[in-house]
Order: structure tokens, then sequence, then C-alpha cells
């Protein structure tokens, strides 16, 4: 497993010794030793946390499970590397965004990389999954340690935007200090449930409404 990025180690270095992450360590390294093959690859699975050092984190977007698809998945919630066609979710996303942050253009690729990089934590509540194999390793530690993630954001910094689509992430509200923070809810934008509450949210404008009022730079939604 990669090291995490310093600002993050320091937060985050007791927890990394705790024996239920070291069982996590070692249930990995047994799917491999088996044959599976474990998406993200070894060196993106922090990638969340390599782009947005804990100290410039000022929006977080929770989702569930990393891609299972080959090439998909690369250690940010909702987004695909360059050159895989973007899942239905992430196409929901950008109808949003379309109708929500003004001249915003549709990219052909689903990298959100250039989100990451000003600030925005894309934090599935798992870290990794096997191949072809949806939610496989769900309760195996993954979800202890993002919730003390989310804790500690919480706890240590003020004025972040979390933005909660759907009702697994809306669970997540409880390790959020509310009086210190916002929260905006939506439903998710799978397309299960994106015409029932998603769509027409303008989460990501009022994500940026809320920033320049704390004096801070909005974040440039438009994807590179």
């Amino acid at each position: 497993m990669p090291t995490l990025e310093p600002s993050w180690l320091r937060v985050l270095s007791d927890e990394l010794e705790k024996p239920y992450f070291k069982e996590l360590k070692s249930f990995l390294l047994n799917e491999q030793q088996k044959g599976f093959i474990v998406f993200p690859k070894n060196e993106d699975i922090f990638n969340a946390f390599n782009y947005t050092p804990f100290d410039q984190v000022k929006v977080v977007i929770i989702g569930q499970d990393p891609y299972h698809g080959q090439g998909q998945a690369h250690g940010l919630s909702f987004s695909v590397q360059k050159g895989i066609t973007p899942p239905p979710s992430l196409k929901n996303i950008y109808k949003e965004l379309a109708n929500d942050i003004q001249d915003f253009q549709i990219p052909n690729h689903g990298d959100l990389t250039s989100w990451a990089k000003q600030g925005v934590l894309l934090l599935n509540a798992t870290l990794t999954v096997n191949a072809h194999e949806p939610g496989s390793h769900q309760k195996r530690g993954w979800e202890k340690f993002t919730d003390h993630v989310i804790s500690e954001i919480s706890g240590k910094k003020t004025g972040v935007i979390f933005l909660l689509w759907g009702k697994f992430a809306q669970q997540k509200e409880e390790l959020i200090d509310t009086t210190k923070h916002h929260v905006l809810k939506a439903a998710h934008p799978s397309p299960f449930s994106a015409y029932n509450g998603f769509l027409g949210s303008k989460p990501f404008s009022k994500t940026n409404d809320i920033l320049k009022k704390q004096g801070l730079s909005p974040i440039n939604w438009q994807i590179e």
C-alpha cells in the first residue's frame, strides 16, 4: 500500500497503526496473492488524499465504492481515467453542471483530477474493489478508516462543504459538526435517482456561493 501525503499522514498516522488497518492491509495482500485483480492500482489507492492535502480541503464529495471495470478507478470518487467512457452517474453530474454553471462545457472524458487539485476531496467510503465484483471489499475496514477521515476533517477544520448525494452518503452526516460546516444534500446522480432530486439541485453554484461568502476562491468546475 502506498504512503499518504505528508499532511494527511500527520492527521492519520495513529489510525494507520490500529489493528483493523493492519488486518485490512493483510486482506488486500491476500486477495492479490489469490490472483484477484484489485482496483484501483496500488499507487492510486490514496489519490484522493495525495491530490488534495488536508490543509487544502474545501469541499468533500462522498462516493461509495471504486468502479470495478477495467481501467476505470483511479482513487477519486465518481472519476474515471482519461480514455474511459464516463459512467452514467458522472454523465448526470455533467448534465447538472451544464444546467448549474454558466458556460460549462461537457468534457470528452471523466477525469476529475482538476477538481481534486483545487481542494475537492473525492472520497469513496471503500477505497478498493476486486475486478468485476462490486462491493467485494466492503466491511473489511475501509469504512472505519474513511469515517475517521470525515471525523478528522469535521473536528480539525471549519467551513468545509460536504456534498452528500444519496442515502449512503447522507448517513455520514452524523460524523459532521453541522454547526461549523456546510452540508448540501441531494439524491444520488445515478440514473435510478437523478430525476428524484439530483438534477436541478444546483450543488456546484451553491458550493461556490458558500466559498465566496467565506472569502475563499470558488471552484472552477470546468474539467480540464
